[in-house]
């Protein structure tokens, strides 16, 4: 069997059900040579699960899910291998979290609007220090009767469609591709099926992507072949991964059950390992 890795998943450090050394051991169970822990807005996952996968022998990837701005919608992008020892990525993620804690009070003032009673404190609760985030509120709803479970309550009252403008101040995306690159990373575009028309993938790549996540479990076979085709077309890094969040999910959504061959991470390596060295030479 090839060697693969999953390159996306959450843990309880945002919206996942479990803490980081628990996904490392899973991930080895499931004998995956590389993870990365791609929690919302953090990476602290990485430190925390980083002693156990030395151990394990399983390479475990910086990795990061970072909110941004594209057109005035959320967007989301991947990075890995970035220096986390650079104190401004760290800071960057200070404004991160505040700006996660001011969207979840402006959907909740909406709620509470259509006469859902439901209370900042009552999400901050359910997120026990995690990144706070839809899932948390969601899991509100489902407490308090209003939904019947946490795809009710999206489809509800959670989704962009339902939930229209909601005044954010999330980085632009060139901004953020920009942070990772500056700072020795990879910039991939995660799920794109479920956001982005070709074009709009296009002018990603005009921004300095660095790679598409193409195997995820919102792709079909059909959608694999061409979001790889624009990789190869294009010479962007190719990724993928289960975006396994813990819980009832589905079940190809479970960890390592979508991953992605071990030569792309390798290749992915390769290319952050000379960013960092012509950063430094910058510097």
């Amino acid at each position: 069997m090839l060697p693969k890795a999953d390159l996306h998943i959450h843990t309880t450090f945002s919206d996942g059900k479990l803490d980081p050394v628990e996904a490392v051991e899973i991930a080895v169970e499931k004998k995956l040579s590389a993870l990365s822990i791609t929690d919302h807005d953090t990476y602290e996952g990485y430190f925390a699960a980083k002693e156990r996968a030395d151990e394990l022998g399983i390479q475990l990837i910086p990795g990061v899910e970072i909110t941004s701005s594209y057109k005035n919608r959320e967007s989301h992008i991947l990075a890995y291998f970035f220096n986390t020892d650079t104190q401004f990525f760290a800071d960057f993620f200070i404004s991160q979290r505040i700006e996660r804690r001011n969207r979840i009070k402006g959907i909740i003032q909406r709620l509470n609007g259509i006469g859902l009673i439901v209370d900042y404190d009552e999400v901050r609760a359910e997120a026990n220090g995690a990144n706070i985030g839809r899932p948390h509120l969601a899991k509100v709803l489902v407490n308090k009767g209003y939904a019947r479970n946490h795809h009710d309550a999206f489809d509800r009252y959670l989704s962009t469609e339902k939930l229209g403008e909601i005044n954010q101040n999330y980085p632009e995306v060139s901004r953020v591709i920009e942070t990772i690159r500056s700072i020795g990373g990879a910039a991939v575009l995660a799920h794109p099926a479920k956001f982005y028309s070709e074009k709009e993938i296009e002018e990603f790549i005009k921004l300095g992507i660095d790679g598409i996540e193409c195997i995820h479990p919102s792709h079909n076979f059909t959608l694999q072949k061409k979001y790889t085709a624009i990789c190869e077309k294009n010479a962007l890094l190719i990724t993928g991964g289960s975006d396994y969040h813990g819980g009832k999910e589905m079940a190809k959504r479970h960890l390592g059950v979508v991953s992605v061959a071990l030569k792309h991470v390798d290749k992915m390596n390769r290319m952050c390992e000379q960013r960092k060295q012509i950063v430094e030479l910058k510097n």
